[in-house]
């Protein structure tokens, strides 16, 4: 999924955990994607850019699009990063300039490995159903496999862990012995968890990696207060579990990984380590065809029919690092 933003402002920071565990509520911001779809973007925020390797997560619906186009994403690029797309309700055709051409259901794992750069859409199939609910995230790739081969993976069987009242589906990374099939470059975890109406459990949790809550449906109980949908809860690190209740049910993502070192310049689409590495790369873009970009990096995405969307403006200021904190 895209930043489709017209003007995007430069987001560099570096990802050292709050020491010890915290509980904040992560304010969101309304942003446009397209025409008719409206998103809660949670990350970055004021005071937060990262968890984990985690950089960017929008949450979006659940809508009504019976008779709306829905999802309409023209082809635009990434470089140095993951895209992890997730459905709770609809469907999502993925197209790249790969030549991958997949439809993404509820439970299945879409999970786009941009690297040296890659270019995709992402559009409501004709027919769809009558309701658009996700979630998007982006992983940061470390600098030393931030320019690797792209690779789109789909994974449509994911491992499920049960325990009384809770149902736990393994996006990335490991929890209770089971194991993601998705490739990942830094130690991070993603887990959607719906829990029955009533329950109360320990979650347990790696004390090395910082945490957050995203709830997407409910108000469960996290960490002794409830969590409205849409809300993104950072929770910090150094807890060994986490206690969750839902006397009314709720369903959320768990996304948390080791804290990370690295500084990143993101704008827009790009995850880069220096000012001048996003506007060559935004030059590329742009240099390209009205379908795409011109070499392997940025070529056109088959099967898509229309413009490729246009890059915004680069900032008046220097890209260059402004530190974690705003």
């Amino acid at each position: 999924m895209s930043n489709l933003e017209t003007w995007s402002s430069v987001e560099v920071c570096s990802s050292s955990a709050t020491a010890g565990p915290v509980r904040e509520v992560l304010p969101s911001k309304a942003v446009m994607l397209g025409p008719g779809t409206e998103v809660r973007r949670l990350l970055p925020t004021l005071g937060r850019r990262m968890i984990g390797a985690w950089c960017f997560v929008d949450h979006y619906g659940p809508d009504e699009i019976a008779a709306r186009p829905g999802m309409q994403v023209p082809p635009h690029p990434h470089i140095g990063l993951q895209t992890v797309s997730w459905l709770l309700d609809g469907e999502v055709h993925h197209r790249d300039s790969l030549g991958s051409d997949v439809l993404i259901r509820p439970g299945d794992l879409g999970l786009m490995t941009a690297g040296a750069g890659i270019a995709h859409s992402e559009q409501s199939p004709v027919p769809h159903g009558p309701l658009l609910h996700g979630a998007q995230l982006w992983v940061a790739l470390p600098d030393a496999e931030r320019a690797v081969a792209p690779r789109f993976e789909h994974h449509a069987r994911l491992p499920v862990v049960t325990e009384p009242g809770v149902h736990a589906t393994v996006l990335l990374g490991e929890v209770a012995g089971a194991r993601s099939p998705g490739l990942v470059h830094t130690p991070l975890v993603g887990v959607d968890i719906a829990l029955d109406p009533g329950a109360d459990t320990p979650l347990p949790l790696e004390p090395d990696f910082e945490h957050a809550v995203l709830t997407v449906s409910g108000a469960p109980e996290i960490d002794g207060g409830e969590l409205q949908a849409g809300s993104l809860c950072y929770l910090g690190s150094g807890r060994r579990d986490l206690r969750l209740r839902a006397p009314r049910g709720g369903r959320f993502l768990l996304l948390g990984g080791v804290p990370f070192a690295e500084e990143i310049v993101m704008w827009w689409n790009f995850v880069a380590r220096t000012g001048q590495e996003v506007a060559d790369a935004r030059a590329h873009w742009q240099a390209g065809p009205p379908t795409g970009g011109a070499d392997a990096a940025f070529a056109p995405v088959p099967g898509y029919d229309g413009p490729a969307l246009a890059a915004p403006p680069l900032p008046p200021t220097p890209l260059k690092p402004r530190g974690r904190t705003r």
